[in-house]
């Protein structure tokens, strides 16, 4: 009884004192009281804005065949018709080998190139769309930006789910967030919604909710075999369980089988698709082999590839990166315009030209390729290369604007770039960087501390120490520039004011001043 009161007390308490155009709301699905703090129009604003890079960073949208996509569409639409929440929706194949869908708030949807492969009929196709429509109509991923409200006061908390791509760690700025809203992983009642009306939806839309049942089963003896591909992209995110086979039975015998299955329309409908699966299959194996450094190998395969689908832009791209492995950046070069002029709208074969012209010289050239790889997907080479190439020009600023987002990345470059952006900065701003402040020995002895809050050694600071009259509160005096000789990474150091005071509080009438820093050569 207390904790359900508890309950009452909190959720009274956040729709009093949650924004104006949000608050307390009843779920278009559920029909159930909550709180929202997110609003709708902040749902469809976060979709739209992530979408797009969230594709890029998850294998780029597969062109080959438009028709399959428009295929997947007329499904969703489907769905959509009866869907209890009208948003915006729209849906793209992923041309990523890994088994994964998911969806954005507001409506947003994606289907893996790789889960297509596995499914049999398109009522299974529409029990995934299904699950995956209710995650966005439900408001699962808004519900997920609202617990991070409470639990961090910030919207949500910024990882990377970047996944089959060597640039999975090297996303940054608001790219981030769509990475990490595509691998959202729901607690247990919103995959049991999920599943419970998305079945609804199927039933509703024409097709046989058996698929459901028949689908999470097939799942569940995957999850068991422990197949990796399938543990690192749908079941990441969407667990299976025979509890929810168990439900999935339940909510089948209430609604009754029956219904359309398609399974000849999405055999036909994913022929084309099917046919080609071993050109992807050779292709995965051979960026396997290149990041094992077994350079003929991924040749070979890549080759195989390509016989296999001649159309596919991230083959050529592969041959690229091989190149570029073997430090032959001309012969990338020619490989990654080929990509490019198959699908000019991935990021990555941009920005490896950009970094295989920085790397032969070629800066001028390098900085329009860079440029485009960022609008499209913003990572932490293109952004460090593109400060490096401000930088020689004198654009301190502007070097500084790329150092600093490409220091958001948890990888070398993004140390680098955190470096980079200490040298310039601190010598024009060293109180960013220094921490300092006023302590006295047991004597009574006054010091100037500092604190290098940086990860590089600084051979000098100057300070000044100021004093404040104890009643007014005003500056009173100040001593000398102070130098300071050498302060290791993370480390302090002191020198002495030449000044002694009575009691410990009088150390609050300093003011210790950092006035200019040297870093170490």
């Amino acid at each position: 009884m207390k904790n359900y009161q508890h309950h009452l007390i909190s959720l009274f308490l956040a729709c009093v004192i949650a924004l104006p155009q949000s608050g307390c709301g009843t779920n278009p699905v559920t029909k159930k009281r909550e709180i929202q703090l997110v609003s709708e129009a902040k749902e469809i604003a976060i979709g739209q804005q992530n979408y797009s890079p969230a594709r890029q960073s998850q294998g780029g949208d597969y062109i080959i065949d438009p028709e399959l996509t428009a295929y997947v569409k007329s499904v969703g639409d489907k769905l959509a018709a009866v869907s209890d929440r009208k948003l915006p929706y729209e849906y793209v194949v992923l041309n990523d080998s890994v088994p994964n869908a998911w969806a954005m708030p507001g409506g947003k949807i994606a289907f893996n190139r790789g889960l297509l492969y596995e499914l049999n009929s398109e009522a299974e196709l529409a029990a995934v769309m299904g699950h995956e429509m209710i995650h966005a109509a439900a408001r699962h991923g808004a519900k997920s930006m609202e617990r991070g409200i409470f639990m961090q006061g910030a919207m949500i908390a910024v990882g990377i789910g970047a996944q089959n791509t060597d640039y999975s760690n090297l996303i940054v700025g608001g790219a981030q967030l769509g990475a990490q809203l595509t691998m959202s992983k729901y607690g247990r009642d919103a995959e049991s919604e999920s599943d419970l009306y998305g079945m609804q939806y199927m039933k509703k839309a024409g097709y046989d909710p058996a698929a459901a049942v028949t689908l999470q089963e097939t799942f569940v003896r995957l999850s068991a075999e422990r197949k990796s591909n399938w543990l690192e992209g749908l079941f990441a995110s969407h667990p299976p369980s025979p509890e929810r086979v168990a439900a999935n039975k339940t909510t089948l015998a209430k609604l009754g089988a029956g219904g359309e299955w398609g399974k000849e329309i999405y055999a036909k409908k994913t022929a084309k698709l099917k046919a080609t699966q071993g050109a992807y299959k050779a292709y995965d194996e051979a960026v396997k082999a290149l990041s094992e450094k077994n350079i003929d190998k991924a040749k070979t395969l890549v080759n195989q590839a390509i016989a296999g689908e001649p159309r596919e832009a991230r083959f050529q791209e592969l041959l690229g990166d091989i190149a570029l492995t073997q430090k032959k950046p001309q012969e990338a070069l020619t490989f990654y315009d080929k990509a490019i002029k198959m699908q000019p709208d991935y990021f990555k074969p941009h920005v490896q030209s950009g970094i295989a012209l920085f790397n032969m010289g070629k800066k001028a050239e390098a900085e329009p390729y860079l440029k485009r790889a960022n609008e499209l997907l913003p990572t932490a080479p293109g952004h460090a290369l593109l400060g490096q190439i401000a930088e020689e020009r004198g654009q301190t600023d502007l070097a500084l604007q790329h150092y600093q987002v490409a220091a958001s990345s948890n990888s070398d470059i993004g140390k680098d770039a955190v470096a980079r952006s200490v040298r310039l900065d601190l010598p024009r701003n060293p109180a960013k960087y220094i921490q300092a402040g006023a302590q006295a020995d047991n004597a009574g002895n006054l010091f100037a501390v500092v604190q290098n809050d940086t990860s590089l050694a600084i051979a000098r600071v100057q300070v000044r120490v100021v004093k404040y009259d104890a009643k007014t509160g005003r500056a009173i005096g100040q001593s000398q520039p102070l130098l300071i000789r050498g302060v290791a990474a993370g480390k302090r150091n002191q020198v002495a004011v030449g000044e002694r005071i009575k009691t410990p509080q009088e150390v609050q009438l300093y003011k210790v001043v950092v006035e200019a820093a040297e870093l170490a050569q």
